[in-house]
């Protein structure tokens, strides 16, 4: 793989989980009473992850095909069970470790795919 490449593909995911960080704040604010100061201040941080993230989408998807970074996309499950396991207290089961592998084999699939069809 290119240095380029890689180094695309690394941005993508720290933009994901970027993305991902978002729902933590949703959680909490979902815990806060309407309009108070945690609860807009945990609504401020959501906006400012998410601007971030589309600038970043934005400056990714010039670098790479829009399938494949969208395909990567799924990865945010992956850090919605480490968030949920680090800040939330939730269990890992063994569907949830099922479920993970499909969309990372998945992805796998589909990049392997990307890849066979640059080469051609």
């Amino acid at each position: 793989m290119e240095k380029s490449k890689l180094k695309t593909l690394i941005l993508l995911h720290s933009m994901l989980m970027i993305y991902s960080m978002s729902g933590i704040c949703s959680k909490l604010a979902a815990g806060e009473s309407f309009l108070s100061f945690r609860f807009c201040l945990f609504y401020g941080i959501i906006i400012l992850l998410l601007g971030f993230y589309a600038i970043g989408w934005q400056q990714i998807i010039k670098r790479m095909p829009l399938s494949t970074a969208f395909a990567n996309k799924a990865v945010t499950i992956i850090w919605g069970l480490v968030w949920g396991v680090l800040f939330f207290d939730e269990r890992i089961t063994v569907k949830k470790i099922i479920g993970i592998l499909l969309v990372v084999i998945g992805i796998v699939i589909f990049a392997k795919a990307d890849e066979v069809t640059e080469d051609e």
